[in-house]
């Protein structure tokens, strides 16, 4: 039996409030898809995206003026995360932000990108120095991961965008991958909550 008007009227609302909130958090098991000529190849990937009331130019400069540590919840999760640190005196000098990652710079006006390498599941996150684009790039590290962090402003009006949050991560060697993996499928819960907070805050602040 067909449904009704009003019931196909409520399944459309229903698919676009879930579309709206759509989390993609998976491991790409083939290797070979470019995603980002930073990242060629990302072994995992999250992305999540929101809709928001505001012009493009103004959730960018809210999205530039983002750190980690302006959410309370983000705080204490990573002094839990750096605990072990403390507890095996491998605590960093201060707790990891934003300003830990290698601004990578803007491919076009409405995307921002973040690069950082290391060796994320240590205790101290394992961090290389990189300090420019071509340092992220031009890594080759077998026992490191690079991770590109990216911010997507796309419009769909003069006052509407979607504002996309996307991870990508490389690991270079079959081992890096092995010692990555766990870490991964253990953080992510909480790293895919922390990024639907992020990106709420930010609309927040961009439609005030």
């Amino acid at each position: 039996m067909a449904a009704s008007p009003d019931s196909n009227t409520l399944i459309a609302k229903g698919l676009k409030v879930a579309e709206l909130h759509m989390t993609h958090i998976y491991p790409d098991r083939t290797g070979g898809v470019a995603v980002h000529s930073l990242v060629p190849h990302a072994d995992f990937r999250e992305r999540h995206r929101i809709r928001i009331h505001a012009p493009p130019s103004v959730i960018m400069a809210e999205v530039e003026k983002f750190r980690i540590r302006d959410d309370p919840l983000a705080r204490r999760a990573l002094w839990l995360r750096e605990l072990p640190g403390r507890l095996l005196h491998k605590a960093r000098r201060k707790t990891f932000d934003l300003d830990d990652f290698t601004c990578l710079g803007k491919p076009d006006p409405l995307t921002l990108a973040y690069g950082l390498v290391g060796a994320f599941w240590e205790a101290d996150y394992g961090l290389v120095a990189c300090d420019s684009a071509a340092a992220f790039t031009h890594n080759r590290d077998s026992d490191v991961c690079k991770l590109l962090l990216t911010f997507t402003v796309t419009p769909v009006s003069d006052r509407t965008s979607y504002l996309t949050t996307e991870t990508l991560v490389s690991c270079p060697s079959p081992e890096a991958r092995r010692r990555f993996a766990p870490y991964w499928y253990l953080i992510r819960p909480v790293s895919g909550l922390l990024r639907r907070r992020l990106l709420r805050i930010i609309r927040a602040r961009a439609t005030v």
